[in-house]
Order: structure tokens, then C-alpha cells, then sequence
């Protein structure tokens, strides 16, 4: 099967069970985000799953949007990806196990609605329990299990595979459901039970994988299970059911509403419809394959040629994933998604060059992207040629100084040898003189059987960077912002001040290109064309600090999308919005819940929340809105930094 017609067929089979298909979230995420990327389909769809009301109900389908910066130095092999979609169905507090597994269940094995897969390669697994968090072992879905498989003719035997302690060295033991401990069958954002905050939902989950029929590597240890990572199985589907929220004392409470959040990436669930399920090759799915068959085109090399196999794959990858990038307009830079987005392009420009091209070609190859999208995500079709622009630029850029980086690394090399190390110091001058990040460095090095002081690096470059808080690489890895009080408080604050941005400068020249909240600071990106005078900055933050001491009433409302557009409400560019949208209102002052004059609000934007309930909140022990800063961050984007002090 295609990608289009699995991602067809998933979201069709949960509309007919009462399920409303919502749009992918941006991957760039905006307002009360403090990562980088959107790297889950649950990301932004954690306010609703903490109890509050979703405009389109309780049965939600789609297909999100992600980027994992902690993968990119995994790719290369046969199924790890930098961009993907996750497709996700969720239960906001309606149905549980005896309906999520079922469907999942059919939607793999059933040939006429769903991917029609052979369930004698499936193996799933539960989570074990914990006893000293009073979690049990999840008995419902192991019986769940047995019952699917049985009525297949299937007899699944389930055994305990234990803790990693142990190396989980058990063994298939003729089973066909693992309980696994919280290290592989327990979800949250954070991961872990100990490593989550309080306040965080998550619960045990249940995988499925998927017998691709390998010989077990032994390199992975004397025994295999599904969960090895051995490359015999791939994991194509994880029904977690949420139902824990953690306490400040550490220990679990039962959620206000059980949820049920689904995740199966989509090249994952393309694999294996792909040659009676014998092709193992995340890379051969058809989004993906079309960027390998233009490198074959341009190099002559073929992608069955094991010796360039990694490079191909690496390009592939990283070129999608600068497209998709880019399409949420941002732009290659030294700090945050832009410093991400100009890692991947330059890493490509590397493996190419291993492949031997060494023209202009990033825009090309970015074209095939945009061609095997543009009819799902219109957005890179309607800026073709933006993205197109910065691939190009970039290239060109960086191949300026990519043979001088290279001779003189090569010199470089004659130090290290005799101490098989690339010093800190080295691997930052190729940094901050030729444009290497630091993990094209380690891959240079790696091919000269040498190592870099990483750690001396990242001290040189947070000094080099101490007024960026992108030296912590901790962001790169995804992760909500928090729901604190001071958070909630500048994710506010972040409105008022576009809206006074937008009343100095005019609202057809400021919107939005981006954000990010805190609980130390505010930043909002927007556009425009020129420096800000001194005046206009000092009016800026005098227009908030008035709109706090008015103590507005903000307002969420449930609307229609054309009924928000028609009465002005900003939203966030390049946004795929569902029928039914969330908009925040702050003011007038005599506004209420019922009558929120919408024409006469200060603030009017479509936004997912939280926010405070008055403007008077952002004022609380006296503080005040102080802009720190204004600058360029790009070409007719501007970025303010300001704080509540």
C-alpha cells in the first residue's frame, strides 16, 4: 500500500466508528510550548486530555505532524526517522480497553477495512505492573489479547519478560504476550513513572509488533523477544491508556476521565503491506522511495549498493524533514528549530557529497518532497518556492566553506591521532569558523577511528552562546511546556502583547511567526519589515502593563472556524484548523462568558490555552511587563524577549 491510502484507510476506519478527524498540529509549535518540535501525536492534545472540553468532541482521529531531533544520528538504518506522522485515535474520557484493542486488532488484520496483515506475525505487549508505585500488571489486556488471537485459530500463550535489569533475558518461550516493565510499557511525555513531574497524566500502554521473519542478531544478546531491537521485529502500533496522574508525593492517582491515545507511525504501518511482508525497509515506502529514486537518477548509484545504503536514507530523511520544517516558515539559523533545520540540511549536503554529487541539489530533491505531499498538506505546494529558496541559500552557503572545513579538519587529525581524540577546542572552531556542527565532526572522526571531546565543545559553545538558551540540548528532545502558574500567566501575556504590537504597528503588518513560553521569560516572533524605534518598543510595553491594571475578563469560546475569520480572531500561519476552533477573548471590561463582545475585545485569537481568567492575574504581587529585548531573527521577522518582574 501507499502511504496515502494506509493513512486513507486509518482515519476512514475510525470516522465509521464515531470518530471526528481534526487536522495535524503545527510541527513548529506555538504559544505555551517550550519544545522545539511537536515530537507525539498526544503533544497537543494534552489540555483535553487533562479534562478540558475539545471542540470536536470525545472521539478524535488524525493523522500528526512529528519531528525527533533525538533520533537524527539513528537514522541510517532501516527504520528510524527524524519526520514522520503518528497517527492517533483518542477516547477523551469514553471508551477503554474492551473497544481500543479490538479496533486496532481489526484495523491490522482485517482485509476489507483495514491493512490486512497476517496476525500469525503479530506479538503484542502489556505492561508488567509495579508494585512499589501500586500499579498492577494489566490483566484486561492480556485476557484481551487472548481472545483476539484465539478467534484467529491463534493459542497466545503470555509470559513476564521482567525488568531491564535483567537484560530482559527470558526469551520467546513459544509466547505471544510480553509483559515488559515500565521501561518499555508505560507512556508519558517524560517517560519513566520516577522521571515524570507532578501533574502529568500517563498510564501502561500495549504494543504491537510486527515478525519481519529475520534471523535474531546475536549481537543483541543470547535471547530474542519483540522488544530487542535485534531488527526481526518492528513496532507498528501503541494503544495507551491513560488513566494515571502523578502526585506531588510521588505516588499515582486515578485521572478525572480515562483516556485512550493511540500511536502507529504511519511508514512504520506501511512496511509491512509491502511484498507479503518481507521487506523490512521503512525507506521503500513510496513518500520516501521517490527522494531515493531522484538520488539514483542524479548519482547512478544504486540504493541496493549496501556501501552508500546509509547515506542514501540519511538524505532522504533529513531532506523531508528540512521541507516540512521550512513549510512552518522557519528559516536556517543558529539558535532553536532554525539551528535544527540547518543541522539536517547540512548533514544531507555531507552524505551527498559521499554519494558524489556535489552541485546544487538540495532544492530539487526538496521538490520531489513537495510533490509527494502538496495534495495532503497544501501548505508546502503554496510555499514551493520559499522552501525551495532557503534549500538552495543553505546549500550554497555551506558548500563555501565545506572544503575548507574539510582541509582543515584533515590537519586537525594529525594532532589527534596520537591521542585518538578530537579536542573540544578543535571541534569548536570547526563550528564557529566553517559552519560544522559538531555531529558531522563526530561523523568525520568516527570514519578516522576517533572521538570528540563533546562535552569541553559544548562549555566552548555555551560560552560562545551565553546569551542564547539554545546551548541546551535537553530542548532538542522534545517535551510540553509545563502548566504552572507563571507559565499560564506569560502564555497570556504573549496575547497581549501581539495585540499592543498589532495596535502600534497595524494589524495587516504584525502576525505571529512563532513563540515560546517559559516559566522565566516570554519570546514572541512576528513579522516585520524594520527595527522597532525605541518609542514603539517603550509604548508596547505600556499598552500591556495598561490592559493588565484594567483587569480584562478573558473568555474561551467554542466557534465556527469561518465565524471566528469573519470576526478578525488572529491565528497561527500556515495552520491546518478543524470546522470547530478555540478562540480566547480578553476585554472589554463589562465582557462576559455569555456576551463576550467579540468586536470589542482587546485580544481576539484562535489558541488551544491555558490563559488567566483576568489580565489582573499578570499583575499579581506587583509585577510588571518588561520588554528585555528586540531584534532580528530573519528577514522581516522580528523577536521580543520580555519578562513579569
Amino acid at each position: 500500500m501507499t502511504v496515502l491510502e494506509v493513512r486513507t484507510k486509518y482515519l476512514n476506519f475510525f470516522k465509521e466508528r464515531g470518530h471526528v478527524e481534526i487536522p495535524s498540529a503545527p510541527i513548529v509549535p506555538g504559544n505555551d510550548s517550550t519544545t522545539l518540535f511537536t515530537s507525539s501525536g498526544m503533544q497537543p492534545l494534552v489540555p483535553y486530555l487533562l479534562g478540558q472540553t475539545h471542540p470536536a468532541g470525545i472521539r478524535l482521529v488524525d493523522s500528526q505532524k512529528c519531528v525527533r531531533t533525538g533520533d537524527i544520528d539513528e537514522v541510517g538504518d532501516n527504520r528510524h526517522l527524524t519526520y514522520f506522522e503518528m497517527l492517533g485515535n483518542w477516547s477523551l474520557g469514553d471508551y477503554f480497553k474492551q473497544e481500543q484493542l479490538p479496533w486496532i486488532f481489526e484495523f491490522l488484520t482485517s482485509k476489507e477495512v483495514g491493512l490486512g496483515l497476517d496476525p500469525s506475525r503479530l506479538y503484542v505487549t502489556v505492561f508488567a505492573g509495579d508494585e512499589s508505585l501500586s500499579i498492577p500488571k494489566d490483566a484486561e489486556a492480556i485476557e484481551l489479547w487472548k481472545r483476539l488471537f484465539g478467534e484467529k485459530g491463534i493459542d497466545a500463550k503470555d509470559i513476564v519478560i521482567g525488568s531491564e535489569e535483567n537484560g530482559y533475558k527470558v526469551g520467546m518461550q513459544g509466547a505471544r504476550i510480553f509483559a515488559y516493565d515500565a521501561k518499555k510499557n508505560w507512556w508519558s511525555r517524560s517517560g519513566v513513572p520516577s522521571a515524570m513531574p507532578a501533574g502529568e497524566p500517563g498510564g501502561p500502554d500495549s504494543e504491537v509488533f510486527y515478525d519481519f521473519g529475520k534471523e535474531h542478531d546475536p549481537k543483541w544478546g543470547e535471547h530474542c523477544h519483540p522488544n530487542c531491537d535485534c531488527g526481526r521485529f518492528v513496532e507498528i502500533a501503541n494503544s495507551v491508556f491513560m488513566e494515571y496522574v502523578k502526585q506531588a508525593d510521588g505516588s499515582f492517582d486515578k485521572l478525572v476521565q480515562r483516556n485512550v491515545d493511540f500511536g502507529g507511525g504511519l511508514e512504520r504501518l506501511v512496511m509491512p503491506t509491502m511484498a507479503e511482508g518481507k521487506v523490512d525497509d521503512v525507506f521503500l515506502a513510496d513518500t520516501l522511495y521517490s527522494t531515493i529514486t531522484e538520488i539514483e537518477r542524479l548519482t547512478g548509484i544504486q540504493y541496493s549498493d549496501e556501501e552508500y545504503q546509509k547515506s542514501f536514507r540519511i538524505v532522504a530523511d533529513h531532506v523531508r524533514a528540512a521541507v516540512f520544517i521550512a513549510g512552518d516558515d522557519v528559516r536556517p539559523s543558529n539558535t532553536e528549530a532554525g539551528y535544527i533545520l540547518r543541522r539536517l540540511i547540512r548533514r544531507a549536503i555531507r552524505h551527498l557529497d559521499k554519494l558524489g554529487v556535489e552541485s546544487n541539489t538540495l532544492a530539487t530533491l526538496g521538490g520531489r518532497v513537495i510533490d509527494a505531499y502538496k495534495d495532503t498538506y497544501t501548505n508546502l505546494g503554496e510555499m514551493r518556492t520559499q522552501i525551495e529558496e532557503t534549500l538552495t541559500t543553505e546549500e550554497q552557503k555551506f558548500r563555501k566553506t565545506l572544503q575548507g572545513g574539510i582541509k582543515e579538519f584533515e590537519k586537525i587529525v594529525k594532532h589527534a591521532q596520537d591521542k585518538n581524540i578530537v579536542s573540544g577546542h578543535d571541534a569548536f572552531v570547526l563550528a564557529s569558523s566553517y559552519g560544522f556542527p559538531v555531529e558531522i565532526t563526530e561523523e568525520l572522526a568516527m570514519e578516522k577511528g576517533l572521538t570528540v571531546d563533546v562535552e569541553t565543545f559544548k562549555k566552548e559553545m555555551e560560552e560562545h552562546t551565553a546569551k542564547s538558551r539554545t546551548a541546551s540540548e535537553g530542548r532538542f528532545k522534545g517535551g510540553l511546556a509545563d502548566h504552572s502558574e507563571i507559565t499560564v500567566r506569560y502564555h497570556t501575556s504573549h496575547h497581549l502583547l501581539l495585540a499592543a504590537l498589532q495596535h502600534i504597528l497595524g494589524k495587516d503588518k504584525v502576525h505571529q511567526r512563532g513563540s515560546n513560553i517559559t516559566p522565566e521569560r516570554v519570546r514572541l516572533d512576528f513579522s516585520f519589515d524594520r527595527k522597532l524605534t525605541p518609542e514603539e518598543v517603550t509604548e508596547a510595553e505600556r499598552m500591556v502593563n495598561e490592559k493588565m491594571d484594567e483587569a480584562l475578563p478573558v473568555y474561551v469560546t467554542s466557534m465556527p472556524k469561518d465565524e471566528a475569520e469573519k470576526l478578525g480572531a488572529e491565528h497561527e500561519f500556515g495552520v491546518k484548523y478543524g470546522d470547530m476552533v478555540t478562540v480566547y477573548s480578553m476585554g472589554p471590561k463589562d465582557a462576559t462568558q455569555e456576551n463576550p463582545k467579540f468586536t470589542e475585545s482587546f485580544s481576539l485569537e484562535f489558541c488551544g490555552g491555558p490563559h488567566v481568567s483576568n489580565t489582573s492575574e499578570l499583575a499579581t504581587d506587583g509585577k510588571k511587563f518588561k520588554i528585555l529585548k528586540e531584534e532580528s531573527v530573519a528577514a522581516g521577522i522580528r523577536r521580543i524577549k520580555a519578562v513579569l518582574v
